[in-house]
Formats: C-alpha cells, sequence, structure tokens
C-alpha cells in the first residue's frame, strides 16, 4: 500500500488511506452494490416460478390424496393415512368448524402460491399457516360431504431457506474482496514501482530502471521515465564537467594576478584592496562549485550526529579564533539521523561560515557563534545562531533563494548568494527543515530539524 504523507507530519494526512486502499474500496464497494443488485433481482425473478411450482405440488398431493381416499375401502383407509404421513410427510387431518385458524403470511410469494391452489381447485378451498395451533400449510378438501385438511411441512414449500443463501452470499462476497484485491494489486504495482524509483531520484540516488513491458500505457510511461532519468543523471554529470572546467579556468589567472600583484609596485593598500577582490571572486567560484555538487546518497542506517558536529565543531572553531571571533557549542550526546555524514558537515559549515561572514556584533564587531544540537520530541534540533544585527522578517524567505543577498541587514560584503540555498537543499534530500529566525538586532537563529531515529548496533560505527 501506498501511504504519502506530508512534510509537515500533521495527524490529518497521517491517516490518509494509500492509492491501493482507495481503490481496493471503491472497487470492493461497486462490488459489493452489483452483488447485492444481483441477488434482489434473483429473488424477484425466482418468486414467480417458484410459487408456481409448489402450488403444483400442492395441487398434485391433494388430487392423489383425494383420489386414494375415495377408492381405497373403508378398511385399509387407516394404513393410507399412515403411509402417507411417514413417506410423503403428509398429513390428513377432518376439518371441523370450531378449528382455531391463522392465515398465510401476506407476501407476494404465499399470495401467488393460494391464487395458483384456487385457480385449479376451486375458488372454495382454504389454505392456512396453522390450524388449532398446529404449524404447518394447511390445505382444505372434501370428499361427497366430509371435509378435510391435508397439512404439508412448511420447509417444503417456502422459498430457500436464508442460512443457504447467506453460505452463497458469504461466498460469493470473499471471491469478490478476493478478485478486487487481485485487480487492485495489478494495477497499482506499477504505481508503486514508480513512485520508489522517484523518491530515490528525490534522494539524489540511482534509481533502478522501471521495467518496459507489460499494458501499453505502463510500458510508455516507464520508458518515459527511464529517458528522464537517464537525461538528468547525463545533465548533472555534464554540470560538473562543465563548472570544474569554468573553475578551473578561472581560478588558474587569479593564482597568475595574485602573483603579479605581489611582484607588483602598487601601493600595500591597493594591494590588500585587490587581493580582498580576487578573494571574493574565489569564494563566488567556491560556493556555485558547492551549489552545483550533488547531495550524498542517505544511508540506509543512521550516523551519529553529535559527534559528526563535534568532529566539525573543533575545526570550525580554530578557524573562527583565527579570525578574532568566538565559536561555542552545546551538543547533547547519542543524537542520531539518516543523513550523510559529509552533507550534514556542508550544511552546518555553510551556516558557520554565514554567521562569521554577516553575524558581527554591532557593539565590537567582533563575531560570536553558537552551536547547539539537542533532541526534542521525534525529531533533533541544531541552532546556529550569532549575534549579528539581524535580517527583517521581510527579507528571511527571499534570502532562501538562489543567488539573493540582503541588502540592508548585512551591508560591506558580497558573495554569490548561494550559501543558504545550498543548505536547504541538501536538507530537503532528508526531509529535513530549515527555518530563519530574527528578531532585530538581537542576531539570526539558523535552526534545522531532522527526524530522529534510534540507534541500532550498526548506527553507532558511523559517523
Amino acid at each position: 500500500m501506498l501511504f504519502f504523507k506530508s512534510k509537515s507530519g500533521s495527524n490529518r494526512s497521517r491517516f490518509q488511506l494509500g492509492l491501493f486502499s482507495r481503490s481496493f474500496l471503491l472497487l470492493a464497494t461497486l462490488m459489493l452494490v452489483s452483488l447485492g443488485a444481483w441477488l434482489q433481482v434473483f429473488f424477484s425473478m425466482e418468486e414467480g416460478p417458484r410459487a408456481t411450482q409448489m402450488a403444483q405440488r400442492v395441487m398434485t398431493a391433494v388430487s392423489i390424496t383425494r383420489s386414494a381416499l375415495i377408492y381405497a375401502p373403508p378398511s385399509v383407509r387407516p394404513a393410507l393415512l399412515l403411509d402417507l404421513a411417514t413417506k410423503e410427510s403428509l398429513r390428513v387431518q377432518p376439518r371441523e368448524p370450531t378449528d382455531v385458524l391463522e392465515p398465510l403470511p401476506q407476501t407476494n410469494y404465499w399470495n401467488h402460491v393460494t391464487a395458483e391452489i384456487r385457480s385449479h381447485l376451486g375458488s372454495q378451498t382454504v389454505t392456512m399457516w396453522s390450524v388449532n395451533n398446529m404449524p404447518g400449510v394447511w390445505v382444505s378438501f372434501h370428499i361427497n360431504e366430509d371435509q378435510y385438511w391435508l397439512v404439508f411441512d412448511r420447509e417444503q414449500l417456502r422459498l430457500t431457506a436464508g442460512p443457504e443463501w447467506l453460505g452463497w452470499a458469504v461466498t460469493a462476497l470473499l471471491l469478490a474482496l478476493i478478485g478486487a484485491a487481485i485487480s487492485v494489486r495489478f494495477v497499482n504495482q506499477p504505481l508503486a514501482q514508480l513512485a520508489k524509483v522517484a523518491q530515490q531520484l528525490a534522494r539524489g540516488e540511482t534509481p533502478s530502471p522501471l521495467p518496459e513491458k507489460g499494458p501499453v500505457e505502463i510500458r510508455d510511461m516507464n520508458i518515459a521515465f527511464n529517458r528522464m532519468a537517464r537525461d538528468l543523471r547525463q545533465n548533472e554529470a555534464d554540470r560538473e564537467i562543465m563548472l570544474a572546467g569554468i573553475s578551473h579556468d578561472l581560478r588558474t589567472p587569479l593564482a597568475r594576478m595574485r602573483l603579479e600583484i605581489e611582484m607588483s609596485h602598487v601601493t600595500d593598500e591597493a594591494r590588500q584592496a585587490i587581493d580582498e577582490d580576487l578573494a571574493q571572486i574565489d569564494h563566488s567560484i567556491g560556493q556555485l562549485m558547492e551549489y552545483a555538487r550533488p547531495a550524498g546518497a542517505v544511508p540506509e542506517t543512521g550516523i551519529d550526529v553529535s559527534r559528526v558536529l563535534r568532529d566539525l565543531f573543533e575545526r570550525e572553531r580554530t578557524h573562527t579564533e583565527s579570525l578574532d571571533g568566538v565559536l561555542a557549542a552545546d551538543i547533547e550526546a547519542n543524537l542520531y539521523a539518516r543523513i550523510s555524514a559529509n552533507d550534514l558537515k556542508r550544511v552546518v559549515s555553510n551556516l558557520i561560515e554565514n554567521a562569521r561572514r554577516y553575524g558581527r556584533s554591532p557593539h565590537d564587531d567582533r563575531v560570536r557563534i553558537e552551536l547547539r544540537a539537542h533532541q526534542l520530541g521525534n525529531i533533533l534540533r541544531i541552532d546556529i545562531q550569532d549575534q549579528g544585527i539581524g535580517i527583517a522578517q521581510a527579507d528571511l524567505q527571499r534570502l532562501l533563494r538562489p543567488f539573493t543577498r540582503g541588502e540592508v541587514a548585512r551591508t560591506g560584503v558580497s558573495g554569490a548568494g548561494l550559501g543558504l540555498s545550498i543548505v536547504e537543499r541538501l536538507l530537503g534530500q532528508v526531509g529535513a527543515k530549515f527555518q530563519l529566525i530574527s528578531h532585530p538586532p538581537d542576531g539570526l537563529i539558523a535552526r534545522i530539524e531532522i527526524p530522529k531515529i534510534r540507534p541500532r548496533p550498526t548506527d553507532k560505527t558511523i559517523a
């Protein structure tokens, strides 16, 4: 069963039915309605012929019994009546004026039976449901001036019993449900395969090729998807090669320009300004390469997020202190999640670098950054907070778009504007959420929320 859940993880989406369940319920409902309609039609069509058949049986039994009693000698009549009661389940009782009568049920079937009997045996024939509280189907007849009752067992004349029809109905229902499940499974299986490989493609993995066979529509869809996946992989490879070539072609003359500037006779101020411009160009090229690099495959097992963050913290702290800044950390132990360790380092290092560049305190122009990681319910929350002047609320969502930079809150440094886009793209591969929280002039919090998993023995060895 295919079950799709929104990123918000709301309770409402958690209980939505998958495509298999929806299709199965729809098809099963249609089959049940069809079965009910078919039974209703069958009962309606069976009622008339069945009533005629039962009336014919009654008329034959009455005629045979009446003839036997007429032509049998009086001495053998008791034996004849006993034989009819024993072998044919027919009882003959004298009819008395004082008999307590209960009429037949007023249904179409019994009305039809009564009409058929009277049309052949005469309008004076009486049919009753019980006589003197004795159950049965009682039919009157006469021999000369004597009146009699011929008593039939009700089970012999009524419609097919309920338990028998119930058994047939249950059998038909089970067969219908099994057929519905098989039919829906046959239709849903290609869609389930498509959803699986689409998720692999969304996570940056190389998807398994879909089978290019089956019904025409499914085959055409799978062929188109396989072609699209191949084109995407080829485009990604071409983009990496192109950007690598551009990076090489640009950084080589940049390095030559730096060497020429060092050997030139320009003033120190001019040399420093040119070197800063060249460093900014090199940083922009690095950001473009980082944005073009694909995300790593999502690991099947979890990684120790705490260990990865501690290793990254030690490296970034040294670099921050070399820039006369401070980087502090509060990292809870035993935090595990399904994310590539390299991608997590790329995300957090991008955010720390962003804080170093733009998060200087307005009071003393120093960088103070705090890295926090802790568990909150079913998620892991990672915060990178600076003490800069923050960002206006209207600019928060705009800054997540590629090639966008803050123009008011964070001036003085330029870049390609790809750092936050890289972060959001990498986190989106693993179903994580990224958020910027700003309360100017109290700094900016870059918040990451990743679904938590329970560590397994094999997870503890993965960093």
